[in-house]
């Protein structure tokens, strides 16, 4: 029997009314009404629509394999756990001319055993711009290939429910230069993901062949 990871992330939201009035004075004299605060008209934009994709991303450039090498996010998964990370390669099928999905290959360990997550992304009008369906459109996965190179390094964006998840791979695991790095953590800054929230993921021991038994469709939330 195929067994199953659920990963999921609880969010909380506190919602404060106040109530302001006028008040009767001493003498009849009536209080002057407190200013109120005009509501916003600029739209909400989400942060993934202001996250540009690389320029003319080559999705068949992206195809093959890539290490996960460092995560940043406020994932509670993470938060709880990001320092007992696991190693993790991913492996690209790009889109063919029949096919206009990149088939999504993840493989890690759980509970000292190898595992492989099977995902499709879905091909949107826009270059570097991706789709990973969720069960409902509003749990749908935005995707944005920030920035690569293709031979070495690629920062992607992972958008859900108002958060953003970024993540830093490699094509191999020691050949990323200093400057990349130091890239990704002022990317991540700008998303407000600080120091405090990044997450190195370990460069050695990945996981090789999958037993079919541990070989899974899923959509982690982080």
């Amino acid at each position: 029997m195929a067994r199953i990871i659920w990963c999921t992330a609880a969010a909380a939201v506190v919602t404060c009314l106040c109530l302001w009035g006028s008040s009767e004075a001493v003498g009849g004299a009536r209080s002057r009404p407190r200013p109120q605060k005009r509501p916003s008209t600029k739209p909400k934009v989400d942060p993934i629509d202001q996250t540009p994709s690389a320029q003319n991303t080559d999705l068949q450039q992206m195809g093959g394999t890539w290490y996960l090498l460092s995560a940043a996010s406020k994932c509670s998964y993470l938060m709880r756990h990001g320092t007992k990370v696991e190693p993790t390669v991913m492996t690209l099928t790009p889109p063919s001319a029949t096919d206009v999905t990149m088939s999504v290959r993840t493989k890690t360990r759980h509970n000292h055993q190898c595992w492989e997550i099977l995902q499709v992304y879905d091909v949107t009008p826009t270059p570097g711009r991706l789709i990973l369906k969720g069960p409902r459109p509003e749990l749908n996965t935005d995707i944005v290939i920030g920035e690569t190179d293709y031979r070495s390094y690629a920062i992607f964006y992972f958008h859900k429910m108002g958060k953003i998840t970024m993540k830093l791979y490699g094509r191999s695991v020691d050949n990323l230069s200093e400057p990349v790095l130091t890239k990704f953590e002022e990317l991540a800054e700008k998303q407000g993901l600080g120091l405090a929230y990044i997450f190195p993921f370990p460069t050695y021991s990945h996981c090789g062949a999958v037993d079919q038994d541990h070989i899974i469709n899923c959509v982690p939330t982080c």
